[in-house]
């Protein structure tokens, strides 16, 4: 299969390694040769349209026709009449009868792109021929066949959409027999330098110019882009760089100059589900800087506490505000100083500053948890373990926590994490949680 899928690449341009990709292709080639029904699900400027040939290409149905249809850009009161064909006569304007697409390309393969915008009306014509391979031309009560296959993409969440009611359960449940999910160019950094190169030499080779090479900051600065039209935006990058570039080979500085959108970041938010599509890097070190946040207010709350239960006195801000040292001073004169300076602070007061804790037991009986020297020396010296840096161990460690607290629930884990239930099941399977 690995085979067949670099052979796939190769004749339809598809560049990439990334493991996502492979998988959809690998789920593409499998289940071209039935007639099931396919939901391709992807943000715009993925490729749909090319999976959707790749289906047709290698299934039984080959050698007949293929249509790509955008249902969004159909008029309403027209896709009817484009889909399913019209009688003479059936509406204002039907000089004659017309065969729809249903009915000229049958035996072939139908390719309905942005399969959310179908109105509700059509998409209770499309559930009756997926069921039964019926339908009926508008203004006839003849009902007719056809074994079309059908291929269906959308760039958004039909699950929501059913919700919202803007979208038939059913029928949503009928097109995706078989989902396909191509993942979005920000998911394939690796492949980022690969397309840009490809779009650069056949720039390059079609306008007889000499091709655009990139230096290492300059890729990186390419590949850290989120990149929202995703493979057309990034040709579009490469196109205009190839024509506007009077140098061949660009930098970082050049780059940033000629396209300023690539300095745009997103940092990481709450999202549901549904939102952000990744457990980020930068969005690692952010909870890693709140969960540090909490640990110094912890801390806080435990000195005073001791300060407050071993009836100590700290200096206020004003007094540690009006102590000058000399620069260059030693541990041991900054000691002096302060004893020079606050010697209430290092002897205990019989009125102290804060209210003392109730306990239990008597009074006189309650010993400060404060350790004497040897006390201490009873103890084994701690030895100090360097910290775990490894963001990897560090989102299998919040991937758990997350499961932990809420039980083991991924759709809440999810939510707390602020990533997607799909990037939480696979970050689940990568590390065998």
């Amino acid at each position: 299969m690995a085979d067949q899928i670099q052979r796939i690449k190769q004749r339809y341009g598809i560049i990439g390694r990334t493991e996502a990709l492979d998988r959809a292709l690998d789920t593409a080639l499998r289940v071209a040769s039935t007639d099931l029904s396919v939901l391709i699900t992807g943000e715009s400027g993925v490729g749909k349209e090319i999976f959707s040939r790749i289906i047709h290409d290698n299934s039984p149905r080959k050698h007949e026709g293929f249509i790509a249809i955008n249902c969004g850009a159909i008029p309403e009161g027209t896709i009817n009449s484009e889909l399913f064909g019209h009688e003479k006569g059936a509406f204002t304007g039907a000089a004659g009868e017309r065969k729809g697409y249903f009915e000229t390309y049958d035996g072939g393969t139908i390719f309905l792109d942005e399969i959310g915008e179908m109105p509700l009306n059509t998409q209770t014509f499309l559930l009756r021929i997926l069921e039964s391979g019926e339908f009926v031309r508008v203004g006839s009560n003849k009902v007719q066949r056809t074994s079309l296959r059908i291929i269906a993409a959308t760039n958004v969440n039909l699950r929501e959409n059913v919700q919202k009611g803007k979208f038939r359960e059913d029928l949503y449940f009928r097109l995706n027999t078989v989902p396909i999910q191509l993942p979005p160019l920000r998911e394939r950094r690796e492949d980022i330098y690969l397309l840009f190169r490809r779009f650069a030499l056949d720039f390059a080779e079609k306008y007889r110019l000499e091709p655009l090479e990139l230096t290492q900051d300059a890729r990186r600065l390419l590949e850290n882009y989120s990149w929202p039209g995703n493979i057309r935006e990034l040709k579009n990058v490469a196109d205009q760089l190839s024509i506007l570039s009077e140098e061949r080979n660009i930098d970082s500085v050049a780059l940033q100059r000629k396209m300023p959108q690539l300095n745009q970041r997103h940092l990481p938010s709450i999202a549901g589900p549904s939102g952000a599509d990744g457990l980020q890097e930068r969005e690692i070190l952010y909870k890693v800087l709140f969960d540090m946040k909490k640990d110094l207010n912890d801390l806080k709350s435990l000195v005073f506490e001791l300060i407050s239960t071993n009836n100590l006195e700290m200096p206020d801000a004003q007094q540690m505000k009006n102590l000058r040292l000399p620069e260059g001073s030693s541990t041991a004169s900054v000691i002096q100083r302060m004893e020079e300076e606050f010697p209430e602070s290092h002897t205990p007061s019989p009125q102290p500053s804060y209210p003392p804790r109730n306990f239990p037991e008597d009074d006189e009986d309650y010993e400060p948890i404060i350790l004497s020297n040897n006390q201490r020396r009873q103890y084994d010296e701690s030895e100090i373990v360097e910290e775990n840096l490894s963001l990897e161990d560090n989102e299998r460690q919040l991937i758990n926590k997350a499961l932990e607290k809420h039980q083991g629930h991924r759709r809440e884990a999810a939510l707390d994490l602020g990533i997607s239930e799909r990037t939480l099941y696979r970050k689940i399977e990568k590390y065998g949680l």
